[in-house]
């Protein structure tokens, strides 16, 4: 290496153990961050430098600090892990002697150093199971047992157990090839006869540590990872379960259990499951006593035993019939778990870790054949009655004083645990059915009529919640109890926030119900309506008026004249935020868009005036942050009602005969109406804030929602809307106005009659971008993806805009293909529509094909260097329809360019030989008719060029 002027020592140094050892001391000593970064850019040079096997050993002396010893050990794990193949086939033998030596020699020093060297033998052992070392394992348990005098027993077995327990981690995270991986882990699990018998010994010697039982624990749990029989763990299992009663021993015999019992290869052994399930069950009574004592650390981990063994085996287990009893009990011992006292996630953590158990034994019961399937659900539907209690008692709000003292994020996974909870009874709807609905309408009607004992809110709340997490999702058009829930509504006292929010996203959860029996509609509507003026219920409120006013908009006209006074008052006072605000002016779009024409005119009238007369002074006024925010504000809420204020569609899924459908030859829309009375006064908006990229997005957005909504209907609004945005363009570009450009070719391009305007526009855009092209573009990646995508949309609905003599086609395709060689994902993406879009147009428009036949191979070139390297692999896919493209369209050409290209040198990338390109080449041209198989090869060619061919990167390829 070459020494690097800047860098200080030991940078650009031999690999020796002085040097490393400089290294070392600065990496951890020095203060310099920078100093610190090359250290450790020099060191992992060093560690996979061929030097690394001579300077390793020398830094494992004992004289040596942990901390360079620890990185002798590394560099040695590296080194067998990655470079194994370096290593000659007859020094195996004295590497690994020389790391028992190493191991034996640490067993009573630095516990991090031993780990180190540890793993690197686990390493050794993986790379020669099973040819060149057949009994791996029993000859490190005999290597370890055998007397040392040197070494303390104890520390002996320790070092011994570390072995043991890094050996199945290392082969988890090892780079073995798969077939090597499979036939390592049969090895390993035929050698835990070498092991599972120590374990067991060390585990009931009556004078073993708390600190070797510990060990032995995490030893079996990491094994039982690699896929061993269940039943070859029976007696470790058991084991593990007596130390259960060791509060030393407890988290670790946890772990133990649990992944024993939960690997996926378990369920074959039901004889061994069923074993299991009387220790389980063992353990209520410690459960009990743990919640009593209130040691939730203990009950947390006899819960997720209890739920290990019944989320992972309730099929099997469930398969037993004869058994059914035990299995029973188990789910009434995970019953008690969902159901343990207290306030989730203050008073206890447990609840939350059963409800997939439920998921689970539901599906399972439900994939029974019919008559097993009937036994049962007699069996499970009163456990899932008694689980729908259970939930909505957790799910209840613990009293306002207590709830007081929460911090906000207890509160925040309070509300995720009660939407999990929501998510839990709208899937048991599908085992108990509308039975379930009448009992939780049963239980409100009792707790609202009941006057002897007047309940608390929170029970009132937990039911009405219950209720709404099911008609969210489920279609409860068809309950009879829904009209009486929406007669017990309006008599519930409602005293807090919380209560009164569900009541609210309740009454959204009917509006469907509500579209049905509009009679009903009066029940509700005014609780909404008054709800809306709380701020602390904005977004209950809001969305439920929205729900209302899209799904019974049809039935709402009496009620529209409150609507909208009660919105606008709301909006006037500012009550809610800027989302609310939006969502409420999307609400009264639809409110008005069932209104007769002059209805909706003078509603909108008084809707939208203050807010003109708010603009026009604002914008008078000179520029600042203040009346910036309030500027877009307005303009938001203007686009937010025209996004869905859409008299076109009005009887479309309506059946009703009394609303009869609004002629649209009865004048013009009411949005365009609204839009050429305020079109003056956006311009002058507009004038003041061309340079603020939000205001102009903001003004754009309006016009962009009202075409996307009114579509023909925005006709006598082109002309003028053309000429704002050419000159706003022409100002400053900015993505916003080419978006809504594009809004315009896509819709309007291929009628005559707005050809003209929207011919104008187009050219005018792309002479502004082309200019921007000139300056430089790489600042404007979101313009240049947004010109692009407008070029591809062109050539779609009207390629005649590619024929104007004032186009300069060939400026258009050369910003294309320098757009491909943009870093920016998205930005290639874009331009490779483009092309995608344009290749087949080269027969029938002259200027395309011009172009392209004196252009295309430098089109070719880019594409090739993106596949060789240049540009991200997730991008190769549609570089490969480019390629289709020219090779559907511009065959012979595309012969000869491809053949120029690759007789390049080091061309499109260095690793790839003539003989490869030459393949490439050939297999491209051949095939013309199944762009998979194009996508295919550029894939597998992108690789070779990244020299990432058969390497486990390709693996997520």
């Amino acid at each position: 290496m070459e020494r690097r002027a800047e860098a200080p020592p030991p940078q650009g140094l031999d690999f020796t153990v002085e040097n490393v050892e400089k290294a070392l001391h600065q990496l951890y000593y020095d203060p310099n961050i920078e100093n610190k970064n090359l250290a450790q850019k020099w060191l992992m040079q060093a560690q996979v430098s061929p030097q690394a096997w001579h300077f390793s050993w020398l830094l494992l002396h004992m004289d040596k600090v942990p901390e360079i010893q620890y990185f002798g050990a590394s560099a040695l794990h590296i080194k067998i892990s990655r470079y194994w193949n370096d290593i000659p086939a007859d020094q195996y033998e004295s590497l690994k002697s020389q790391l028992f030596t190493h191991i034996t020699r640490f067993a009573s020093g630095s516990k991090i150093v031993l780990t180190r060297l540890c793993v690197a033998l686990a390493s050794l052992a993986l790379s020669m199971m099973p040819e060149a070392w057949p009994c791996a394992v029993a000859d490190m348990v005999r290597m370890f047992q055998a007397e040392d005098s040197n070494v303390d027993g104890r520390a002996r077995c320790l070092a011994l157990l570390e072995l043991l327990t890094v050996l199945p981690e290392e082969f988890q995270t090892s780079r073995l090839p798969q077939y090597r991986k499979g036939q390592v882990r049969s090895v390993l699990a035929q050698e835990c006869g070498s092991v599972f018998p120590l374990l067991e010994q060390l585990l009931q010697q009556q004078d073993s540590p708390g600190f070797i039982k510990q060990k032995v624990l995490k030893c079996f749990s990491s094994w039982v990872q690699l896929e061993i029989p269940l039943m070859d763990c029976e007696n470790l299992i058991q084991a593990a379960f007596t130390s259960l009663q060791d509060p030393e021993l407890f988290d670790t015999a946890v772990e133990a259990v649990v992944n024993a019992i939960s690997q996926p290869d378990a369920q074959r052994y039901v004889n061994t499951l069923l074993k299991l399930i009387p220790p389980v069950l063992g353990l209520q009574e410690q459960l009990r006593q743990a919640v009593q004592s209130g040691d939730m650390e203990t009950s947390h981990g006899i819960c997720r035993i209890a739920v290990a063994l019944g989320e992972n085996h309730s099929r099997a287990l469930l398969d037993q019939v004869e058994h059914w009893q035990s299995f029973l009990a188990l789910v009434n011992m995970i019953m008690f778990c969902t159901g343990i006292p207290g306030h989730y996630p203050v008073n206890e953590t447990t609840s939350s870790l059963t409800l997939t158990f439920w998921y689970t034994l539901q599906d399972d019961i439900l994939s029974f054949e019919p008559d097993k399937q009937a036994v049962y659900q007699q069996v499970y539907r009163p456990v899932y009655f008694q689980l729908v209690d259970v939930l909505l008692h957790k799910a209840q709000f613990p009293s306002d004083e207590e709830y007081g003292f929460w911090s906000s994020d207890e509160k925040e996974q309070f509300r995720i645990y009660r939407v999990d909870i929501s998510d839990t009874l709208m899937y048991v709807y599908e085992m108990l059915g509308a039975e379930l609905l009448s009992s939780l309408y049963d239980k409100l009607g009792r707790l609202l009529t009941n006057t002897e004992q007047p309940s608390t809110w929170q029970h009132t709340e937990a039911l009405l919640y219950g209720f709404q997490s099911i008609a969210e999702t489920i279609d409860v058009n068809y309950s009879d109890v829904v009209p009486g829930l929406i007669g017990l509504i309006p008599r519930i006292s409602i005293s807090n926030v919380q209560l009164a929010d569900t009541v609210m996203f309740t009454i959204g959860s009917l509006s469907e119900w509500l579209a049905d029996h509009p009679v009903m509609i009066n029940n509700v509507l005014p609780l909404v309506l008054q709800a809306l003026g709380n701020p602390e219920l904005s977004i209950s409120s809001v969305s439920t008026l929205k729900k209302i006013c899209r799904e019974c908009k049809y039935d709402l006209p009496p009620y529209a004249a409150n609507i909208v006074a009660v919105s606008q008052e709301v909006l006037m006072k500012q009550i809610h935020k800027t989302s609310q605000c939006m969502w409420l002016m999307q609400a009264l779009g639809f409110l008005l868009s069932a209104l007769q024409v002059e209805e909706i005119l003078k509603n909108l009238h008084s809707l939208i005036t203050p807010y003109i007369q708010q603009l026009e002074k604002l914008a008078d006024e000179t520029p600042n942050p203040s009346n910036r925010l309030a500027i877009i504000h307005i303009l938001g809420l203007l686009s937010n009602l025209f996004t869905t204020l859409d008299i076109s569609h009005h009887d479309d899924d309506h059946e009703s005969t009394e609303v009869k459908k609004v002629p649209v030859q009865q004048g013009p829309n009411p949005v365009v109406v609204v839009l050429q009375q305020v079109f003056q006064l956006i311009q002058k908006v507009l004038s003041k804030w061309l340079n603020d990229a939000q205001v102009v997005e903001s003004v754009c957005a309006i016009f962009e929602k009202s075409v996307k909504t009114l579509l023909d209907d925005f006709a006598p609004m082109v002309p003028q809307l053309c000429e704002m945005l050419g000159q706003m363009y022409s100002t400053i570009p900015q993505v916003s106005a080419i978006e809504l450009t594009r809004q315009l070719v896509h819709i309007f391009a291929h009628e005559p009659a707005h050809f003209p305007p929207i011919k104008a526009l187009f050219l005018l855009v792309t002479s502004v971008t082309l200019t921007l092209f000139q300056q430089g573009p790489r600042d404007h990646p979101d313009i240049v993806d947004s010109f692009m995508q407008l070029l591809a949309q062109a050539l779609k609905r009207k390629p005649d805009l590619f024929l104007c003599s004032n186009l300069d086609v060939k400026a258009v395709f050369q910003c294309g293909v320098l757009s491909l060689k943009f870093p920016e994902a998205p930005t290639v993406k874009a331009s490779c529509g483009f092309f995608t879009e344009l290749l087949p147009r080269c027969g029938e428009i002259a200027p395309v094909g011009q172009v392209v036949h004196e252009n295309g191979k430098a089109l070719l070139q880019a594409v090739l260097e993106g596949i060789g390297g240049q540009a991200s692999r997730s991008l190769m896919d549609h570089f490969a329809e480019i390629l289709f493209a020219l090779n559907k369209h511009c065959f012979s050409l595309l012969s000869v360019w491809i053949k120029e290209a690759m007789q390049q040198d080091g061309f499109p990338s260095a690793r790839v030989t003539p003989e490869q390109k030459e393949n490439f080449s050939q297999q491209i041209l051949r095939e013309r008719v199944n762009k998979r198989r194009v996508k295919e090869m550029v894939k597998e060619f992108t690789l070779l060029c990244r020299g990432l061919h058969g390497t486990e990167y390709t693996a997520d390829y």
